[in-house]
């Protein structure tokens, strides 16, 4: 068969939906496209199944949206790509990460077991599950009291996004599911069980999600010391060989070929996360070369040829990313998302009334406005954390801020501010990094957000980086795509792949010295506020927070709110 006659589909689950791409193996060429919204999306309020409501900061999803996408999208791809499926020579998947979730030894979500479809903590819990944060704080100040080495390789901090605070939360809340629990695994991991049949951990998010360093996970007397019943986590829950990425991990199944419409047997390549598998799509995988994968939330990832310890960063892996480099990666928990919420919930009935005339959306009228006025011109500097720190601070219980508002401050002024804070957030990332010896020498960006401009040219300036946008609008199915081609032994490894099929438009924008000099004064007060809420001395967003928690849990049980002063209100206001 000649190369132009062979092709690999790549699949990207994202938040709230899964995509296939059909790629065409000698030039990364994209044929076929489809999308599959989850049925279930994200349950952050209620459980689908019951109706019950959730505590704060939940987030979970239903196993089967997973495999809906493999039964819809990929055969629409293949057909709107009018390739036949004969040949197609192999399959990848990406995820979003850490999403993990309890599973028999055969697989089976606990969540799909006869008297457990009710209970929240048998479903997987979604990237953005932050309500297992007491559980990180438990880890990491055992950690720093135990001066354990893996610590330093996330940057001093673990998140309360990743596998370990989010089962020590499920064996706190709910026992005997944690006891009914065979395998402890990621929803890219789990994917790959669904097509090949058989389990698998990636050295990805094993690396980076579950504490596997230097060929182990934290050992059993630091398991123990946080809980009794989690002494044998690791090696009864986790324990797996770990595939390098790029790797086979096995042949499509019939079920899964049923599921699918491509040929039984073909290579399935080793699950991996959608930010990781970017790198190599807009062929990005050199030291210096930051990628973010800019939507809902935004991850950086990086290769570098040495080890460094880079404060708040999400972890360093030898190989996390690419063979023989240390992958390292970053974080925002919020972007797109906060873009969302301020669109959504905070703009005036008149702004709806004027997109609305114009045929536009929210964001694009916002952006317009915003894009009039110059650098500095609102007074404002906001805090990017309404889903909370990610990177540098590893602080899921912290929030947003903005200072600098008047009675003359309109949407779009306040539009720019939030646009400003992730690019703000961004360089205190960067910075970081140089400061650690790993110095960023361009800025690529992918995701859909990369296709506002204004938030673009904001990013340029205030990095005073060159910025480059992936040569894809599905960079991560791309990337996916481009691993499945490897495990089909087309190419020889991960960087091949991406010279052949990986693209990126180089230095799409650059700093302008005058916007970028404003932006150094506003970054300026930027990080002063950074530090005061974020590295003490003020406690207020803790403070405030663990405040809802209780009263939201006071209600929630039915229970009375206790007043703070003055009498009980027992009657109707006049």
């Amino acid at each position: 068969m000649r190369d132009a006659d062979r092709y690999v589909v790549g699949v990207d689950f994202g938040t709230l939906s899964g995509r296939a791409l059909v790629v065409r193996v000698r030039d990364g060429a994209e044929l076929g496209t489809a999308v599959h919204e989850y049925r279930h999306g994200v349950m952050d309020e209620t459980l689908g199944w019951s109706g019950e409501r959730l505590p704060p900061d939940w987030a979970l999803q239903d196993p089967e949206d997973y495999r809906d996408v493999l039964r819809h999208a990929v055969p629409a791809a293949v057909a709107e790509a009018g390739v036949d499926p004969a040949q197609v020579v192999g399959i990848g998947t990406d995820f979003t990460a850490c999403t993990v979730l309890p599973v028999l030894a055969d697989g089976t979500p606990l969540c799909e077991l006869p008297g457990l479809r009710g209970r929240p903590h048998a479903y997987p819990k979604l990237w953005k599950h932050h309500a297992a944060q007491p559980q990180a704080d438990r880890i990491n100040d055992l950690a720093r009291a135990r001066s354990e080495p893996w610590l330093a390789r996330y940057g001093g901090r673990i998140s309360a996004e990743w596998q370990f605070a989010k089962a020590l939360q499920l064996l706190a809340e709910d026992p005997e599911i944690y006891q009914r629990t065979a395998r402890w695994i990621e929803a890219a991991d789990w994917i790959i069980w669904q097509l090949a049949g058989v389990e698998t951990r990636n050295a990805c998010t094993a690396g980076y999600k579950g504490i596997y360093q230097d060929g182990k996970y934290p050992s059993r007397e630091f398991l123990a010391a946080l809980s009794p019943g989690f002494a044998g986590f690791a090696a009864d829950k986790l324990a797996a060989p770990i595939a390098p990425l790029g790797g086979r991990a096995g042949s499509l199944t019939r079920q899964a070929a049923a599921w699918t419409g491509l040929p039984v047997g073909i290579a399935v390549a080793v699950g991996n996360v959608d930010a990781h598998v970017t790198a190599p799509a807009a062929n990005a995988v050199a030291p210096g070369q930051m990628v973010a994968i800019m939507g809902t939330s935004t991850c950086h990832v990086m290769n570098g040829t040495s080890l460094a310890e880079v404060p708040g960063m999400c972890g360093v892996v030898d190989g996390g990313i690419v063979a023989g480099l240390y992958g390292y990666e970053a974080g925002q928990s919020g972007v797109g998302d906060i873009f969302a919420w301020f669109a959504d919930h905070a703009v005036p009935p008149s702004y709806h009334a004027d997109a609305r005339s114009r045929g536009i959306t929210m964001h694009e009228l916002l952006s317009a406005e915003a894009a009039a006025q110059p650098a500095g011109g609102h007074g404002l500097v906001a805090l990017d954390w309404l889903s909370g720190n990610r990177s540098v601070l590893v602080d899921h219980h912290l929030s947003g801020a903005i200072v600098g508002l008047t009675l003359a401050t309109r949407a779009p002024d306040i539009y720019r501010a939030l646009l400003e804070s992730t690019a703000f957030g961004t360089r205190v990332i960067i910075d970081a990094f140089a400061a650690a010896g790993q110095p960023v020498t361009e800025f690529v960006v992918a995701g859909g957000l990369m296709r506002n401009e204004l938030l673009m040219q904001i990013y340029a300036d205030v990095t005073r980086l060159p910025l480059s946008l992936a040569g894809s609008q599905q960079a991560p199915a791309l990337g996916s795509a481009i691993h499945a081609a490897v495990a089909a032994g087309c190419f020889a490894d991960v960087p091949a792949a991406a010279s052949a099929m990986g693209r990126r438009q180089r230095s799409a924008f650059t700093p302008d010295p005058d916007r970028a000099e404003i932006y150094d004064q506003l970054y300026a007060e930027y990080v002063r506020l950074h530090d005061y809420f974020g590295r003490g001395p003020n406690e207020v967003m803790h403070r405030l927070r663990a405040l809802r928690d209780k009263v939201r849990g006071e209600h929630l049980a039915g229970e009375p709110v206790a007043a703070e002063a003055g009498p009980a209100v027992t009657g109707p206001r006049s």
